[in-house]
């Protein structure tokens, strides 16, 4: 009598066949899904503005200016839904500036030097306050920018050095802003390749450079779009390390004080007003020794209250503090401040006018007209330039 063969039985722990199978197929389906996906989210992407960064070059004792590879395109776009999108790219002497810099150009030149206000990325370069400039002067004269997201006061004397050895210009003009103080301090700002002040074993401030090496990930995510979208657009990391802070205590603050004024904490410790103090006295010491310029041929345009309704919380926060003293210790040096905030406040006197984005707190192009303006009517301006 013939019988069927019987199957194995199978083993305790041990899928049945078919079951393997379907697990199998499913993990592949999820996987190529998964592949299909992040493929052509990548493809898409690559047909929008998604933002592209500033390449920045390695710092080091061999090269320790900070600045960004030269004659390179760039894409600058904010949030998910490309909230600002501008196209820009770098110049010959690895700065965010259309004109190329000339070492032998005998027209008077002034140097401009700042952060991201400088940078201006995210503005037609043709509407910053320092191209304004440069366009209505013509053959009269240069301004020739210095600038990267991120620096502070600290960072700007090795920009300044670094203009006065190359191209000797007549005058300097540097733009101060709310985050420039403390950060310019090793103890608040650990940012690679900058320059920042730290400690002696006397409790002097120096001049200490922070080395930077572009890592591996970041090169590869340079050509990636759906990395950079990630980085920049998404702004990943940041709201990573925001999700960490509301993991902290909260501190009660009173619901009608701002956080954040002039691009900086509102609120300051003793110590930290102390500190920038002294980041500010360090500051002005070392530019009359490493900038070959008469105090009088270095200005500096400060920002400030932007409309009537910020002027009590400007002047009661940490930045209304140190813009007291930084004008106060420059003017005892010699130096002209250019104080923007009444400026502002006279430009939006009627209450129609924005000088920053919807989304981004930087000047936009009705900023930088305000600030090409208070320029103009400085004494710097006319004592480079002549005579409007």
């Amino acid at each position: 009598m013939l019988t069927e063969p019987i199957a194995p039985a199978a083993v305790d722990g041990d899928a049945p066949p078919g079951l393997a199978r379907t697990l199998v197929f499913a993990t592949m389906a999820v996987t190529l899904s998964i592949i299909g996906c992040l493929t052509l989210a990548e493809v898409v992407l690559r047909f929008l503005p998604v933002a592209t960064g500033l390449a920045a070059l390695p710092v080091n004792a061999a090269h320790p200016v900070y600045r960004f590879d030269p004659d390179r395109p760039f894409v600058f776009s904010r949030d998910w839904n490309f909230s600002i999108v501008n196209h820009g790219r770098t110049n010959n002497d690895g700065f965010v500036n259309d004109e190329a810099y000339v070492k032998d150009d005998p027209r008077p030149l002034l140097a401009v030097i700042g952060d991201s206000y400088v940078e201006a990325a995210m503005v037609p370069n043709a509407r910053t306050f320092y191209r304004r400039q440069a366009e209505a002067l013509g053959t009269k004269g240069r301004v020739y920018s210095f600038g990267a997201s991120g620096a502070p006061l600290s960072q700007y004397l090795v920009w300044a050095r670094h203009a006065a050895k190359t191209y000797a210009p007549t005058g300097l003009v540097i733009v101060v802003v709310g985050n420039d103080f403390d950060e310019s301090l090793l103890a608040y700002n650990h940012r690679p390749g900058l320059h920042v002040y730290a400690r002696d074993v006397d409790q002097r401030l120096h001049l200490t450079r922070i080395d930077y090496v572009p890592s591996s990930l970041r090169l590869l995510a340079r050509h990636s779009a759906r990395a950079r979208y990630l980085i920049f657009n998404l702004n990943a990391l940041e709201v990573a390390g925001t999700l960490l802070d509301r993991l902290r205590p909260a501190t009660p603050a009173h619901a009608a004080t701002p956080d954040y004024v002039g691009n900086t904490a509102a609120a300051a410790s003793p110590q930290r007003i102390r500190d920038s103090e002294a980041a500010v006295d360090a500051f002005l010491a070392d530019l009359a020794t490493m900038v070959p310029l008469p105090a009088e041929r270095i200005a500096f345009l400060l920002d400030g209250a932007r409309y009537a309704s910020d002027v009590a919380f400007t002047e009661q926060s940490y930045f209304g503090h140190m813009r007291t003293y930084f004008m106060g210790q420059a003017a005892r040096r010699g130096h002209e401040v250019i104080d923007l905030q009444p400026w502002f406040l006279a430009r939006g006197r009627d209450g129609t006018a924005r000088f920053e984005f919807p989304t981004d707190g930087h000047w936009n192009a009705l900023g930088h007209e305000v600030a090409a303006q208070a320029l103009a009517a400085s004494r710097l301006y006319r004592t480079v330039f002549g005579p409007n």
